[in-house]
């Protein structure tokens, strides 16, 4: 279990800029937060899970969260502390971000700004995180040792081809065993997770800035096109749009 390095309550708005595979060691905060990145890729783990972002994502962070940052690529992080929860979300969550959402986060970060304006546009971003939806982009982590062991297995090689049945074998389950076990910790079928899984990977070998191609090799699809397919119906653009924004 994830246990912070100290308490660390936090500005009310903070903006970093982290190198690629920078990170925030485990901390919580008093208040909710938003953790944004305008550039790079941004992955939030905790002892539930790991959620990550791309540029047009943010990340719902509840008060009292135990939670670490990683950052994928040369990454501005925008977070934004907030007293109120719109979302009326107990756990994280991966957000969408529409333009005026975006410049609402940087906008909070701007220190130039008076109280007054701060609280204005506070009252506009909480009207906007009541209107965006949440996006499918978390890994949760596993209880039952056996799933855990068949996550780690195709953590470590997400192009892997095993089926459910062949991993099972390995881990001593069976395949209708480890299809339960996905449903009922998961609440996703095996072929869900593992997209999931490949996305994630997809993400910060793009944000590394490793060709589409590579990428969908790497992480298990069986052509660029079928990749490409997968990334547009999620993130609602190519993977080669993805590199050109965050260029």
């Amino acid at each position: 279990m994830m246990s912070p390095t100290r308490h660390q309550p936090i500005a009310p708005t903070v903006l970093r800029r982290l190198d690629a595979g920078a990170g925030i060691d485990a901390h919580r905060h008093d208040e909710h937060q938003i953790a944004y990145a305008a550039r790079g890729v941004l992955a939030v783990a905790t002892g539930r899970g790991h959620w990550i972002a791309p540029a047009d994502r943010a990340i719902w962070v509840p008060a009292g969260t135990v939670h670490q940052h990683r950052a994928y690529g040369r990454t501005d992080l925008y977070l934004v502390g907030l007293t109120e929860n719109p979302l009326e979300l107990s756990a994280p969550a991966v957000l969408a971000v529409g333009p005026l959402l975006r410049e609402l986060i940087i906008a909070c970060t701007d220190d130039a700004r008076s109280p007054v304006e701060h609280n204005r546009l506070r009252a506009v971003l909480l009207d906007q995180l009541q209107r965006t939806s949440q996006q499918p982009l978390k890994l949760p982590i596993a209880t039952d040792p056996r799933l855990s062991a068949v996550c780690a297995t195709l953590a470590a090689d997400p192009a892997s081809p095993q089926t459910l049945a062949s991993l099972g074998a390995a881990v001593g389950a069976g395949e209708r065993t480890l299809s339960r076990l996905f449903r009922s910790e998961f609440a996703m079928t095996f072929p869900q997770w593992r997209t999931q899984l490949r996305l994630h990977h997809a993400l910060i070998l793009l944000a590394e800035g490793h060709p589409v191609t590579t990428v969908a090799l790497r992480c298990g699809w069986s052509t660029p096109s079928a990749f490409i397919d997968t990334f547009r119906r999620t993130f609602g653009h190519t993977p080669g749009q993805h590199l050109d924004r965050h260029r």
